[in-house]
């Protein structure tokens, strides 16, 4: 009788799909790779279930092509975090398995570690002796070398022998090369450096985690801790005891800027071997660090969102920093959140979750409340470090220049002349924010989105940032062809263009995603501001959260006037946490830190509070708010999105969507509330128009039980033909 297995495919639609396999193929196990056709293409799959009866006439049935994995690429607990994940974000399978396996693996690559070419003594090296070479000390003292052991390229390399002397050894006879697979050594709890002494918040914090580290089960901690207080010290020393006991430690951070001094900090504390995994690296960089998790090599693993899907073999600690970071939420194609699956992975496998940050999620605030997370806190500065002095810059009748104010200008020179650095931040990028002509008001908008084009005048060009499309300044007004042509707005590189003129004695770096996009820049950036080789620092987020720079004095923050107004309700709590972890930054070590920030509106409520009383005191305020309007974390909330080349197409799908969705609701289901459709705030991007459907209900069953019966039917709609839709689950932009 012929085998049939079951296959989810990297393709949008909610359903598997049965082939047949071949007499001579062998039976591939749940959760491995095959190649198979689909359509007039063929496509790598995952299987989901083998020897079954096929939904359909057998003889309909394609055959597999080839049998790639003999093994499942996960193990069972993370396999089951990947069907939850699919049935709770409520994203095609196949999908979802794409997104969790290194781009090599989706490839059809085989999962092997990739050869290392070594060098030894031949057998004619071996009766060789050293003072044979005496008339060429570098080839003498590589040989003396190879003499003690094989040694790979790179440890040549690291150990500055030329490769002119190793050609020379190969020429001669004396040396061999020999690709082999790579060899790791057994790893433990060892340190490098002495850990710091703990004060007494700390020490607190360390004992209630290591109480319960080791049970074999999911405790979480949130680790609340003011910018400053020594939270890296506290996992560290966590992460000694895990690594001790032969677990490893999963550390994810919120971007890829972030890795570089994290990677610094395990590196100079633990001898256990430290794997870093995100998109700045190479397929098979990320496939090698993905087999040495999986293959318990690697004791640490840094990583950024996409890193929770990772096998592990003994994973006995998960950290989340910066746990309130929206860059845990993927916004495109599977739109899951990293902290929510960080927590559900747990308690798959019986392992500890510390969520550190200075401002924590209100999601998170309230599960500490309930009593689901336990909570500790840490409201000491580290050390001599001395809380930050926080001011506001009152705008309003001020003349500006290039977005500073004569006061913040002052107070600059003030500590650059006394040796300190500065740090100015400024959420936007490129030159200015628009191009207008000053005869006839035209503005520079994105041909495909209702956006103006951003000004970049490094590489003289006008670029959108929601779409990516770009063209060159032009030089005359493309309504009536003037060329008085001005621009609106600050961005980081005029503000970089002002400081360098208003300053020449003082270097300054600006650092944001235009300045760093050659692999290695940041990390030569920060390195070389802890040098102290410049003194003013500008820069976006990527400078926000999670630096260390211990001459920073003084922080300001040029324009948050934008977010006080905004229509998203999580406004107000992202715009707390920037406030903070921005001010973060200044006084580090033992030197004094202030912040400025400078606003037309100083007498805002949410300004006021978080200068007056600071983060916790507005997050419980932003909590009642939340319970007494019915918003997150006290309801549950889904978003429909549909885009059209044909703006009536886009909004006939969510009316159609919303009719099915009502349609279904009966006294079984309690009430779930539909809104829209409605154009979404930017109506238009990329050439399509964009609406959006909101779902809230009050639990989240509910809400989940509505689209899971619905979606089946939602998939075939007609409209669907003309526009499409997606769907986001706990959505965190409305954008």
């Amino acid at each position: 009788m012929p085998t049939f297995i079951r296959i989810a495919l990297p393709v949008p639609l909610r359903r598997k799909y049965d082939y047949v396999l071949a007499p001579e193929q062998p039976l591939p196990p749940v959760g491995s790779r095959v190649r198979v056709p689909f359509g007039s293409r063929e496509m790598v799959g995952f299987v989901t279930a083998n020897d079954i009866t096929p939904e359909i006439e057998a003889s309909q049935l394609r055959e597999v092509i080839t049998v790639s994995d003999s093994e499942p690429l996960w193990p069972e607990p993370l396999w089951k975090l990947l069907l939850w994940a699919a049935s709770y974000y409520h994203h095609p399978l196949g999908e979802v398995l794409v997104h969790a396996a290194p781009i090599a693996i989706k490839q059809g690559e085989p999962p092997n570690y990739t050869l290392v070419r070594r060098y030894h003594l031949s057998s004619e090296g071996e009766a060789a002796e050293v003072a044979s070479l005496q008339r060429a000390k570098k080839q003498q003292q590589l040989f003396a070398a190879l003499k003690r052991g094989p040694m790979s390229a790179a440890a040549i390399r690291q150990q500055e022998f030329s490769s002119a002397a190793l050609k020379a050894l190969q020429d001669k006879g004396l040396v061999e090369a020999q690709d082999c697979k790579p060899s790791f050594k057994p790893w433990g709890g060892e340190l490098c450096e002495q850990p710091h002494a703990l004060n007494k918040e700390q020490a607190v914090a360390v004992g209630a985690i290591l109480g319960s580290v080791n049970d074999a089960k999911a405790n979480v901690w949130l680790l609340e801790g003011v910018t400053g207080s020594g939270k890296t010290e506290v996992y560290l020393q966590v992460m000694a005891e895990v690594l001790a006991a032969g677990k490893q430690v999963l550390v994810l951070v919120p971007e890829i800027g972030l890795t570089p001094q994290t990677v610094a900090r395990f590196r100079n504390r633990f001898q256990a071997p430290v794997v870093v995994l995100h998109s700045g690296l190479s397929d098979q960089e990320r496939l090698q660090g993905w087999l040495q998790a999986r293959d318990g090599h690697a004791g640490i693993v840094l990583g950024t969102r996409s890193a929770i899907f990772t096998p592990m073999k003994n994973l006995g600690l998960l950290i989340l920093d910066e746990e309130h970071d929206s860059s845990f939420k993927q916004q495109e194609g599977f739109r899951y959140n990293a902290r929510d699956l960080a927590i559900k992975r747990a308690h798959l496998e019986g392992f500890g979750v510390i969520l550190g940050s200075a401002t924590p999620s209100l999601e998170s605030l309230a599960n500490a409340r309930s009593k689901r997370y336990a909570h500790l806190t840490l409201g000491k500065r580290a050390g001599s470090a001395l809380p930050v002095k926080s001011g506001v810059i009152d705008l309003k009748s001020q003349r500006l220049h290039n977005g500073l104010s004569d006061q913040l200008l002052t107070v600059m020179q003030k500590h650059l002349d006394a040796g300190n650095q500065v740090l100015l931040f400024l959420n936007r990028r490129g030159f200015a924010s628009a191009l207008l002509c000053h005869e006839c008001g035209w503005i520079s908008d994105c041909h495909r989105c209702q956006a103006n084009m951003t000004v970049h005048q490094q590489s003289h060009t006008l670029q959108c940032h929601h779409c990516g499309a770009q063209r060159r300044i032009p030089r005359q007004c493309q309504s009536c062809g003037s060329t008085q042509l001005i621009t609106r707005g600050i961005g980081t590189e005029q503000l970089e263009q002002a400081i360098q003129e208003r300053f020449p004695n003082y270097p300054a770096i600006r650092i944001d995603r235009d300045s760093t996009r050659k692999k290695g820049q940041l990390e030569d950036y920060l390195e070389a501001v802890a040098r102290g080789d410049y003194r003013i620092l500008i820069g976006t987020q990527m400078l926000a959260k999670g630096h260390h720079f211990p001459d920073v004095t003084l922080v300001s923050l040029l324009d948050v006037d934008g977010a006080l107004f905004s229509a998203d309700f999580r406004a107000a709590e992202r715009i707390a946490q920037l406030y903070v972890q921005v001010s973060g930054r200044a006084g580090r070590a033992s030197k004094k830190g202030s912040v400025l920030l400078q606003t037309h509106h100083p007498e805002h409520p949410l300004i006021q509070e978080l200068i007056q009383n600071g983060y916790k005191d507005f997050a419980q305020s932003a909590l009642l708010e939340r319970e007494q309007a019915m918003l997150p974390p006290y309801a549950a909330m889904a978003l429909f999105r549909a885009e059209a080349i044909d703006k009536p197409a886009a909004e006939a799908l969510l009316q159609v969507i919303s009719d099915k969705l009502h349609a279904s609701m009966s006294s079984e289901i309690p009430e779930v509330t539909v809104i829209g459709p409605m154009p979404a705030p930017l109506a238009r991007r990329a050439g399509r128009f964009r609406y959006q459907l909101l779902l809230h209900a009050a639990a989240r069953a509910p809400l989940h039980g509505l689209l899971q019966q619905c979606l089946p039917e939602l998939e075939n709609l007609a409209e669907a033909r003309k526009a499409r839709w997606t769907l986001d689950i706990d959505p965190q932009e409305f954008i």
